[in-house]
């Protein structure tokens, strides 16, 4: 079995670890993140919880602390650090500080809390709640702390719910580089007093070719940066050059080669409004650009990109608090990489890829860690051609999404859909997946989705970790509701453990090979197989040996499982064909395979006229020990009584039948109810029963208006 990620929690550190063989998942981060509920504490702790719009459910790992005045939690640092990010969140419509002790000892310095970049409300998102709860804070200790020390933070006169502390050794303040053209040298006010905007205007203007340098500061930006091209914007660190905007660049081309880093930009979007371009990036940087190192915080969207961005490489980042998307490559981007960036804390998805317009292609997402997206998915690929999603950490998604998802939803046109090779290598999702309020049943870890299209790209999902699953682990879904299928794809490599439902969720008609993935804990059943709409078609899941702890089937398609309540035992009275998927060698006109499994006995499937001899199909889920067959023509005495003559065949895998009643003729008289009853053999054990018809007195077709087995002779 190929070699797969283990995820694991040590004191609250969430860490990825890795056989050799493999990469491990997730960025090279320099800070190390300790839970709250974790640590010690007079508060209360909050969760586990799963439901859409409580506090819980953002939070990292579910859990937090809540502190009321007086009451602190206290963090042992688990390495040298000077410094702390704290993810936390205040009541609606207030503000305060928090009090900071470093072993026993308060410091001088407070940290702010404030509710005034959280509870959005998007009520044109369908499914939408009040939502991105939690904000970050950060502070400089003033001091160097080593592993083992305590940092607590004390509520005063605001309720404060803490989520997790990231502690990091901030570095020295870099210096000006050789050269450069300095933003004070233009009359940049470092105080954050006096506008900036045309001192950093004219810095670009004379450093084309050259770089811009941002010294040490806060700067204040009244308006958004235009015609940036063939220029470095470079600052002192993420920690010391903090410019404040809530739109930094934005421009709908550029000749390229910009290159940005090392500083912050802190916005102050408060709500999301699409129609604002309030993003650190909005539109185009040009070919051959970078951006690295940089700290993007409280912004509608980090980076919106369209036009020519090719072989932009986005890295060691972090994108934290925005309104919407955390980055999104809107068509047409080629050659880019997206690596080793922290994000936390999006409103839509965290990381995405939309081919409008024209096609993203041989782009990838690589190496980052995100953790609770609280509107859409960790990572999106929305159609393209070529693209990579490789070594991610993804965590805590909220309502709307999966932890990855490949999708075929176009939104608007013109789309152009997955194609050429798709690949999903070496991610692990932990606590992925949600409940979609719009569909009222969950959404997958990892979900492979023809809303719009059928998906016709080859899709690989290999050496692949889910752990903790609220629901299920790998969803195929049609998720427009139009039954599009979902072809081409291989899981090969996976370990999947304590998924709350099943490991497949298989919603559409469709294949997947699944190979090497192994299952332990499942909360239900190892299989959910009931494509949408019914009777569109069938999902074929086949075995490409190595597979193991997942083999059994939810058995009853009109309800759907309930995290950890177990897979009930099917009524021995019931019907096990009725609302199964159905296929057929040819049908007249509306008498399609599913209306012989739909329970209406006037409806009716035929097949192809004068065509001898046609099949009816039909996939029961899971092998059963059939015993009993009723057949059915619709009750009216206007129909006939007649003859068909019908051989009963079985298979276990789809592919391979063999006659379990030998051809016989089968008399249907309205008379006696137009049903005719097949008594099975004791030795017949069968998923997939087909029924071959090769002659009717009464009419040149096969006929069925409903096709009922039993397991009861």
């Amino acid at each position: 079995m190929p070699a797969a990620m283990v995820v694991a929690l040590f004191a609250g550190l969430l860490t990825a670890t890795a056989p050799a063989a493999h990469a491990a998942a997730g960025a090279d981060l320099p800070f190390a993140s300790v839970e709250a509920e974790s640590a010690t504490t007079t508060g209360t702790k909050i969760g586990p919880d799963y439901t859409q719009g409580t506090l819980a459910s953002e939070a990292s790992g579910r859990q937090a602390v809540r502190l009321s005045a007086g009451q602190r939690v206290e963090f042992t640092v688990p390495r040298a650090a000077n410094a702390v990010n704290l993810a936390y969140s205040v009541p609606d419509g207030q503000s305060g500080s928090l009090d900071v002790y470093v072993n026993g000892t308060k410091i001088s310095k407070t940290l702010p809390v404030t509710s005034k970049y959280s509870y959005i409300d998007t009520g044109w998102i369908p499914g939408a709640k009040t939502h991105h709860f939690f904000d970050d804070a950060r502070l400089l200790l003033g001091q160097n702390v080593q592993q083992g020390d305590k940092v607590a933070f004390q509520a005063t006169g605001t309720q404060a719910t803490v989520d997790v502390a990231d502690f990091e050794q901030v570095g020295q303040a870099s210096g000006q580089p050789a050269g450069s053209v300095s933003v004070t040298s233009k009359g940049a006010d470092p105080s954050g007093n006096g506008d900036s905007t045309q001192a950093f205007r004219d810095a670009i203007a004379a450093a084309q070719g050259g770089t811009v340098w941002i010294p040490p500061g806060d700067y204040r930006l009244t308006s958004s940066l235009s015609g940036v091209q063939n220029v470095t914007l470079q600052g002192a660190g993420s920690w010391y050059s903090v410019v404040h905007t809530s739109r930094f660049i934005d421009q709908s081309s550029s000749s390229g080669n910009v290159h940005i880093k090392d500083f912050a930009v802190m916005g102050e979007v408060t709500e999301r409004v699409d129609s604002n371009p309030d993003n650190f990036v909005n539109g185009a940087l040009g070919p051959g650009s970078s951006v690295s190192g940089m700290w993007i915080q409280h912004m509608k969207v980090g980076l919106w990109l369209m036009g020519n961005n090719d072989n932009l490489v986005v890295e060691n980042s972090r994108i934290l608090d925005t309104t919407a998307d955390g980055l999104n490559l809107n068509g047409n981007a080629h050659g880019v990489r997206v690596r080793g960036n922290f994000l936390r804390n999006q409103g839509d998805d965290s990381l995405a890829m939309w081919s409008l317009n024209g096609a993203d292609s041989n782009s990838s997402f690589e190496n980052n860690t995100i953790s609770q997206p609280n509107l859409a998915n960790g990572i999106a690929i929305y159609g393209g051609t070529d693209i990579a999603v490789k070594n991610n950490l993804v965590s805590d998604t909220n309502a709307l999404g999966s932890g990855i998802a490949i999708s075929n939803q176009k939104f608007l046109d013109p789309f152009s859909p997955l194609a050429g090779t798709i690949t999903v290598d070496g991610n692990t999702l932990v606590r992925a997946g949600a409940m979609n309020p719009n569909w009222n049943h969950p959404m997958g870890a990892l979900r492979v989705d023809s809303y719009d299209s059928a998906i016709n790209a080859t899709v690989n999902i290999t050496n692949t970790t889910i752990t903790d699953s609220p629901y299920s682990a790998f969803e195929f879904v049609s998720g427009g509701g139009q039954g599009y299928p979902v072809r081409n794809v291989t899981v090969d490599g996976a370990t999947v453990k304590n998924s709350g439902t099943v490991v497949v969720q298989a919603e559409a008609q469709g294949a997947a090979t699944f190979r090497n993935v192994t299952a332990t804990a499942v909360g239900v059943a190892g299989v959910y197989n009931c494509p949408y709409p019914a009777n569109s078609g069938t999902f074929s899941l086949t075995d490409g040996g190595g597979n193991s702890g997942w083999s059994s089937t939810w058995s009853d398609c009109s309800t759907w499982p309930q995290p950890g309540q177990g897979n009930p035992d099917p009524d021995p009275g019931r019907n096990l064909a009725k609302g199964r998927p159905a296929t057929a060698t040819g049908s007249q006109d509306v008498y399609t395979p599913g209306k012989a499994v739909d329970g209406d006995a006037n409806s009716y499937w035929e097949s192809t006229n004068n065509a001898f001899p046609q099949s009816w199909t039909v996939d029961l889920g899971s092998s059963y020990a059939v015993r009993r067959l009723v057949l059915k023509l619709p009750p009216s005495s206007a129909w006939g009584a007649r003859t068909q003559t019908i051989t009963v065949l079985g298979s276990t895998d789809g592919s391979t039948y063999s006659t379990v009643v030998g051809s016989a003729g089968y008399r249907f008289d309205p008379a006696s109810g137009n049903t005719a009853t097949v008594s099975l053999p004791a030795s017949t054990t069968l998923r997939y029963l087909r029924l071959s018809v090769s002659a009717n007195t009464g009419w040149p077709a096969g006929q069925f208006s409903e096709v009922e087995a039993y397991l009861t002779s």
